[in-house]
């Protein structure tokens, strides 16, 4: 049987995203998934991507999510560059 390639593994991941119906199966998934820090760091993500979408600075948004100046950056650069923060985030 042949190895299944990273790329396959990905797409059964996004499809089992997709697949959600509700909060509590998506909050069950992510606690059997990542460890509670990993979870608490992408909804700190996803709060920074927002307030930087509302206009906040960068100072505003390390302030009230205590994320790091390069992990800010990044986020930055997805919400200006990137294909889901803005679709995804209103």
């Amino acid at each position: 049987m042949a190895k299944r390639t990273t790329e396959e593994h990905l797409n059964e991941l996004y499809k089992l995203f997709v697949s959600i119906n509700n909060e509590e199966d998506c909050k069950n998934l992510l606690e059997d998934l990542c460890t509670y820090k990993e979870v608490e760091q992408m909804a700190e993500r996803i709060c920074a991507a927002k307030l930087l979408m509302q206009g906040k600075t960068y100072t505003e948004v390390i302030a009230k999510t205590d994320i790091s100046s390069a992990t800010l950056s990044r986020i930055s650069r997805c919400v200006q560059y990137g294909k889901g923060y803005s679709k995804l985030l209103k």
